[in-house]
């Protein structure tokens, strides 16, 4: 990968910048230009996108979207000690990337890039999951991006396609199984990061769909499954008390159980509950 692109190893890089990942920014860096590369394929074919990248740290996966022929880049990172790195990639790629020194929870990708647009990141552990829940959660739908392939702890990669019934099955399951495909593609082993974190890893592919797969409000079905999962271990009557006094005649007309728990609950039982809970 190195030799494809011109540039220096992943280490050099690392050693050149003095680039020490900072557990305050969630950082754990993939200096493996193969599994950087491969990462970027699972994204399909880039030729004719642009791509969103959050957190590229000294740029593995930058190099490798590139690499795999990504129309554009966008990276948005926040630490200022990766710049200079990935200056240096931007050269090697004249055009093709564009690097913003931010916060990603803070920039509208839609003032950057041009669709179609997939997005591709190994997310910093401490707002990846903010960020998910952001990308499937708009007001509107279809999303901006026409596909999501992001690493997260396995854990959270399991969270996300975890069927009802299962321990891991919770607000992140329903959000994302409501508007879109989703399936892990890779697993990493902790040895494969610099610092080794303390879990192992796992690449999640998100294909958006053209419509959610049941209706109901957004805002509403995250609110609703927040409350039930914050409290999975109590009936859904009590979980939900505090969202409507009438709890009990509008999880009946959604045709779910009072005494049912979350975990039980289907997507489509919780499509309906929004429904019924927007009908205020």
């Amino acid at each position: 990968m190195a030799q494809i692109d011109g540039l220096p190893p992943l280490s050099d890089v690392i050693r050149t910048y003095e680039l020490s990942a900072k557990k305050s920014l969630g950082q754990n860096f993939l200096l493996d230009l193969n599994l950087t590369a491969k990462i970027a394929r699972q994204a399909g074919d880039l030729s004719g996108c642009d791509v969103l990248e959050v957190g590229p740290g000294p740029g593995g996966l930058t190099r490798g979207l590139l690499a795999e022929g990504a129309r554009r880049v966008l990276a948005v990172e926040k630490d200022p000690r990766c710049l200079p790195a990935l200056a240096e990639i931007s050269a090697a790629y004249p055009g093709k990337l564009h690097v913003i020194e931010g916060d990603a929870l803070e920039i509208n990708p839609l003032e950057h890039l041009t669709p179609p647009i997939r997005v591709a990141a190994n997310l910093p552990y401490n707002v990846g999951t903010e960020l998910l829940v952001r990308w499937l959660t708009p007001k509107e739908w279809p999303p901006f991006w026409q596909s999501l392939t992001l690493m997260f702890q396995r854990e959270v990669a399991e969270r996300i396609v975890a069927a009802p019934g299962t321990k891991k099955y919770g607000r992140l399951a329903l959000l994302a199984q409501w508007r879109a495909d989703a399936r892990i593609v890779m697993e990493l082993p902790p040895e494969a990061f610099v610092p080794a974190p303390k879990v192992h890893s796992a690449v999640v592919h998100l294909t958006a769909l053209e419509k959610p797969r049941f209706e109901a409000d957004a805002a509403t079905l995250s609110r609703v499954v927040g409350a039930a999962f914050n409290q999975r271990r109590k009936m859904l009557r009590a979980a939900l008390k505090a969202l409507s006094p009438d709890i009990e005649d509008r999880l009946r007309a959604a045709g779910i159980p009072p005494t049912e728990r979350a975990e039980q609950v289907s997507l489509e039982a919780f499509c309906a509950l929004a429904r019924e809970m927007a009908r205020r």
